[in-house]
């Protein structure tokens, strides 16, 4: 954490960004009820990470690219570096991090990753832009992470929280397998029933659940009958969900790309998910998270 968080707000929703990763901090409605995680460190002390150049673990914490071996942590650098701050007003914040020789050391492509944050009305939303400024085909991933509170502020039973998906989820998902966030080759059945999923604290005691066969780019996240989360992932077609069991979260992180599954031992190229950024180009990936419900005031 930095000794400086940035704040902007609208007149329903508030939030701080950490400039170490460019952090989502917290989200606040306008009764400053806090929409995220307690941060407990008896569980887990992150808020929202954001997962760049590659999302989940290399398996033994280093890629392969061009015969060549790079450390590399789980999810990335990017939620260890600190990010300066570009643009800001009231409603709005800019934050961008540039490859230098450290990152240039476990990953050599010349990046930018641009992560704008903008409130408006009850929505908080969220654009990360990655940006290729080098000569050669840029090898990548990018995930969201945020941890929201579970239950939320408004009165709903945690037992009776729900994620409720844009469209029917029948298809099989992914589990971490026997090398530790490594993804098991083998799929699971959907615990999703028709659009609805009700988590138990059980069902993560194997970490996280990931689905990399979704049909949805939107879900709702919150109690029936009361104020709830929309949450909206346009561009990035994988998802996990995931907390330490017993915790005050859900973490819910739409990716564009996921860890290396068991055994992997290629090039970055093969990995699943790897994206190819083509010098001068860049890719953006939206999240918005809209507050719905007498808590937005209507």
């Amino acid at each position: 954490m930095s000794d400086t968080r940035i704040a902007i707000a609208s007149e329903i929703l508030s939030a701080e960004i950490d400039p170490l990763g460019a952090e989502l901090w917290s989200l606040r409605d306008a009764q400053g009820r806090d929409l995220m995680t307690d941060a407990d460190p008896r569980w887990w002390t992150g808020h929202a990470p954001l997962l760049f150049p590659f999302v989940g673990r290399s398996r033994g914490d280093a890629y392969r690219l061009d015969g060549r071996e790079y450390p590399m942590p789980q999810h990335g650098f990017a939620r260890r570096r600190d990010f300066a701050l570009v643009d800001r007003d009231a409603g709005r914040a800019l934050f961008r991090l540039e490859a230098d020789s450290d990152s240039r050391a476990i990953y050599p492509f010349d990046f930018r990753l641009d992560m704008g944050f903008a409130v408006e009305g009850a929505t908080l939303r969220m654009t990360a832009t990655v940006s290729n400024r080098g000569e050669a085909d840029m090898p990548f991933s990018f995930g969201y992470h945020p941890a929201f509170a579970w239950p939320l502020p408004y009165g709903g039973a945690a037992a009776d929280h729900r994620i409720t998906f844009e469209r029917p989820e029948p298809a099989p998902i992914r589990k971490v397998g026997d090398e530790p966030g490594l993804i098991a080759r083998d799929s699971v059945p959907s615990p999703v029933e028709g659009d609805t999923l009700v988590p138990t604290h059980a069902m993560f005691e194997g970490d996280a659940l990931i689905w990399d066969d979704l049909a949805s780019r939107s879900l709702t996240w919150g109690a029936p009958g009361h104020p709830h989360l929309r949450i909206d992932f346009p561009d990035t077609p994988w998802l996990g969900l995931w907390q330490k069991p017993g915790a005050h979260y859900l973490c819910v992180e739409p990716w564009a790309g996921m860890a290396d599954l068991v055994g992997f031992d290629g090039d970055v190229w093969d990995k699943p998910g790897i994206m190819a950024l083509l010098p001068g180009d860049s890719r953006s990936f939206r999240m918005d998270v809209t507050l719905v419900g007498d808590g937005a005031g209507v």
